[in-house]
C-alpha cells in the first residue's frame, strides 16, 4: 500500500460519519466490487433501470461498494455516477489506475496510484505476430495514443493518432490490442504463441486484448483497499463476467458470474447470476438489502 493510497483513504473516512458500524440496516456491511461492461451496463453501453436502482440501493444502504473496470478513469466516473457514488473507489484500467471519488472535491475524484510499465517489448513482440492489428496505449498522464486513429468508448477520452514508434517511447498504464481482421481463435492462439512476459493480459470477447503491469489485476488493487480499510476477506463480494474478471471473482469470498460468462470465468465462480440482459447484477445486489 502506497503512501497516496493510505491517504487518500484516510482523507475519506475523515469526510464520513463517525459510529458508523460493520452492518447496515440489519445486514453485515460488505465490500461490493462491480464490473462495468456486461454486468452494470450491456454491451451495448446501456444499464437498466432495474440494475441502476438496485445499485444505488446498495450504495443508499452504506456497503462499500466499488467499480472495477477495464475501463479508463473518464469512463468509469459516470458509471459511479449513475448509481450515486458520492463517495467511494474506483479500479480502473483492469487496477492499472485506483481513484477516490467524492463529490466535495474540486474534480469530483482524486488519483490515488497509477501502475506504470513499459510497453515496448510487448508491441514488438505483438506487431511481429499481429501486423495489421491496432494498438492504443493510456499513458501515464491518463491520455492515449493509438495507432490508426483506433477509438474505443472504454478509453473515455478522444486518442491522439501516433505511429507505432511513437507509442514505445511512452509509458503505459494499459495497453489495448484489436484486430478486426482475425477471428477470436486465432487471435487467442497469436497471443498464446507469443509468451508476453513481464505483464499481466487478459483476452476479450472480440479480437481485443488488455495489456497492464505484471502482477496488476483489479484483484491486485481490490486487495490493497480491503487491507487498508480493514475488511473481513470474508464479506467481499464480486461480480463480473469476462476473463479480466476471473482473478477478482476468485478473490472474492462471494465471487459472481454473470449469465452469459465464457466457462472459465463460470469455473471460478462461486455462483452464477442471470445474463446482463437478464439483469443479473440487479439480483445480486437486491440480495444484499
Amino acid at each position: 500500500m502506497t503512501t497516496e493510497i493510505k491517504a487518500g483513504i484516510d482523507d475519506l473516512q475523515k469526510n464520513q460519519k463517525t459510529g458508523a458500524t460493520a452492518r447496515v440496516a440489519g445486514k453485515e456491511k460488505q465490500l461490493v466490487a462491480l464490473d462495468v461492461d456486461g454486468t452494470l451496463v450491456d454491451h451495448e453501453g446501456q444499464m437498466s433501470e432495474a440494475v441502476r436502482q438496485a445499485a444505488q440501493a446498495v450504495v443508499d444502504a452504506g456497503h462499500d461498494v466499488m467499480i472495477a473496470t477495464g475501463r479508463s478513469l473518464n469512463a468509469t466516473l459516470p458509471i459511479a455516477q449513475k448509481i450515486g457514488m458520492r463517495r467511494g473507489y474506483c479500479v480502473c484500467s483492469n487496477g492499472g489506475v485506483m481513484l477516490r471519488v467524492d463529490t466535495d472535491l474540486p474534480d469530483g475524484y482524486k488519483i490515488l496510484n497509477r501502475v506504470t510499465f513499459d510497453p515496448k517489448p510487448a508491441l514488438l513482440a505483438l506487431r511481429e505476430k499481429l501486423p495489421t492489428a491496432k494498438y492504443a496505449l493510456e499513458d501515464d498522464q491518463g491520455d492515449f495514443l493509438s495507432t490508426e486513429r483506433f477509438q474505443d468508448a472504454s478509453f473515455g477520452l478522444e486518442a491522439q493518432a501516433v505511429d507505432f514508434n511513437r507509442m514505445l517511447e511512452a509509458t503505459a498504464v494499459r495497453v489495448v490490442v484489436f484486430s478486426a481482421e482475425t477471428n477470436p481463435n486465432d487471435f487467442a492462439t497469436a497471443i498464446e504463441s507469443v509468451g508476453l512476459h513481464g505483464v499481466t493480459y487478459s483476452v476479450g470477447w472480440t479480437s481485443w486484448l488488455d495489456i497492464a503491469a505484471a502482477g496488476v489485476t483489479k484483484a491486485s488493487a481490490l486487495e490493497d483497499l480491503r487491507q487498508e480499510l480493514d475488511v473481513d476477506p470474508s464479506v467481499t463480494v464480486a461480480v463480473g463476467d469476462g476473463r479480466n474478471d476471473i482473478e477478482m471473482i476468485s478473490w472474492a469470498a462471494r465471487g459472481v458470474a454473470m449469465g452469459q460468462a465464457p466457462a472459465e470465468v463460470v469455473d471460478v465462480a462461486s455462483e452464477v447470476t442471470a445474463s446482463v440482459y437478464d439483469d443479473g447484477a440487479a439480483s445480486v445486489l437486491r440480495s444484499l438489502l
